[in-house]
């Protein structure tokens, strides 16, 4: 029965004007009083803030905060594959002819994940990472790898929570909700940065809209408020490191794995 409510109560808050309605207030100068209760409640390491807490004038500046310089560390091998976010390995694994298997439970077709794209093609039978930003998560996205953008995507939908009870009760979340999906060609092969929108995101922005290119680790694109991101990589490209498992905290940076080298 509590489930059934709770499930209610989401459809009922996953409509887009309230997420706005969040999106206002954050956005607003009065929203600035109550970021030390928020860093507070979510345990957010401020010593990693590029700014002290009393410089962003609003709740959305602190949420999409940057960092000091020197905060994460990028490697530099031609090869890699890193993390684009801090946040928390919900799912990965292979991608099973254009299924993405067993994300807390639910299979999601990568055709309904990308809108139908031709791109679909080219990520079918390869590999996927699920990685959920809650709260307490620097929140913006950097590029997994060196390359060019070959095409940009955004495409409307929901903002249905992307959290445990979301991913789990939920059905089909990460299709329904707001995408916006970066496709990147890198020396070894493409890669697809899927951005999933989530309740009270108001939006998911480029730091630059004009950028056609990014080395690995730059700054690329951040969430208003918190959300996930759904990492594919090209069909037979890619080996994930052995030790890494779903519930695997990450960072930006952290080695998800290697490209194959022809």
């Amino acid at each position: 029965m509590a489930k059934k409510v709770m499930r209610l109560m989401t459809e009922l808050s996953s409509r887009k004007w309230i997420s706005q309605i969040m999106g206002h207030f954050s956005h607003s100068g009065f929203s600035r009083h109550i970021i030390p209760t928020f860093a507070r409640t979510y345990n957010i390491p401020l010593h990693e803030a590029e700014k002290d807490i009393n410089e962003y004038r609003s709740l959305n500046e602190f949420f999409s905060r940057r960092l000091k310089a020197g905060m994460r560390m990028i490697p530099d091998a031609p090869d890699a594959l890193i993390s684009p976010v801090d946040g928390l390995i919900t799912g990965m694994g292979p991608v099973n002819t254009g299924v993405i298997p067993g994300v807390k439970g639910q299979d999601y077709s990568l055709a309904e994940l990308l809108g139908h794209s031709p791109h679909m093609e080219t990520y079918k039978n390869g590999f996927f990472f699920v990685l959920y930003l809650s709260p307490t998560n620097y929140h913006r996205i950097h590029a997994p790898v060196t390359g060019q953008k070959v095409e940009s995507e955004h495409l409307k939908g929901r903002v249905y929570p992307v959290n445990d009870f979301g991913l789990t009760h939920m059905k089909g979340v990460l299709s329904r909700n707001e995408r916006l999906i970066t496709y990147i060609s890198h020396e070894l092969g493409e890669v697809a940065v899927v951005k999933v929108g989530a309740m009270n995101v108001s939006s998911i922005k480029y730091t630059d809209d004009s950028a056609n290119s990014w080395n690995r680790g730059d700054d690329m694109a951040y969430f208003e408020f918190g959300s996930t991101v759904v990492l594919l990589t090209e069909n037979g490209t890619f080996e994930p490191l052995p030790d890494l498992a779903i519930g695997t905290p990450v960072k930006l940076g952290t080695l998800l794995g290697r490209f194959y080298r022809n």
